[in-house]
């Protein structure tokens, strides 16, 4: 759903894009810059409680994702290199996050927030993982239930809300990402299977 804003949010962030790199900032410096605030901010605040600014700041943080795809545009630079690190960083932080979500449930004794979490993270990585084997493969893997930006938006919004004192914000959102990121890797393995079986003929 969030992925077809993308374009959007393009256009809201080039002034800022034109700006660093007026300054000399490069596409790869914002990426990494994105990832260690998010990783950091995961981390330290999330274990701590600290769910609402932490959801805040690792949602704008998460920004960088597009203003350092933007930033190359602007300046033609666009690389192989530069989309395979913002695709490995990516990676690393939701690992991150989710993984700081089960450690806070873990530190509350909520073993089946826990559970759900972990099941969530798991999942979260293999969907990323599935649609980049397959297009190895040289098959075309699109749409799914939950996609990446989905999971991150979700996942800070309940982040949020359970901060701000809404009961059950947290552990519902979580099942409903374990439950969708399951269903997800699931149609990407039937879209390859489909196409391996295409291949075979």
């Amino acid at each position: 759903m969030l992925e077809r804003l993308r374009g959007l949010m393009a256009r809201l962030l080039t002034p800022t894009a034109r700006t660093l790199l007026r300054f000399g900032v490069t596409p790869d410096a914002v990426t990494w810059a994105g990832t260690v605030v998010v990783v950091a901010v995961a981390l330290i605040m999330v274990p701590l409680g600290l769910l609402w600014p932490a959801a805040l700041i690792i949602g704008a943080a998460s920004m960088s994702d597009m203003l350092d795809g933007q930033m190359a545009r602007l300046s033609g630079v666009t690389s192989r290199w530069g989309a395979f690190l913002d695709s490995t960083l990516d990676r690393v932080g939701d690992g991150a996050v989710f993984g700081a979500v089960v450690v806070w449930f873990a530190l509350a004794d909520d073993h089946l927030g826990a559970a759900l979490g972990l099941v969530a993270l798991v999942m979260g990585q293999v969907t990323s993982y599935v649609k980049a084997r397959a297009e190895s493969q040289g098959w075309t893997i699109t749409g799914g239930l939950a996609a990446r930006a989905d999971r991150l938006f979700l996942l800070l919004l309940a982040m949020l809300l359970q901060g701000l004192g809404v009961p059950y914000a947290l552990i519902i959102a979580t099942g409903l990402l374990a439950l969708a990121s399951t269903i997800t890797v699931v149609q990407r393995m039937l879209q390859a299977h489909r196409q391996s079986a295409e291949d075979r003929r």
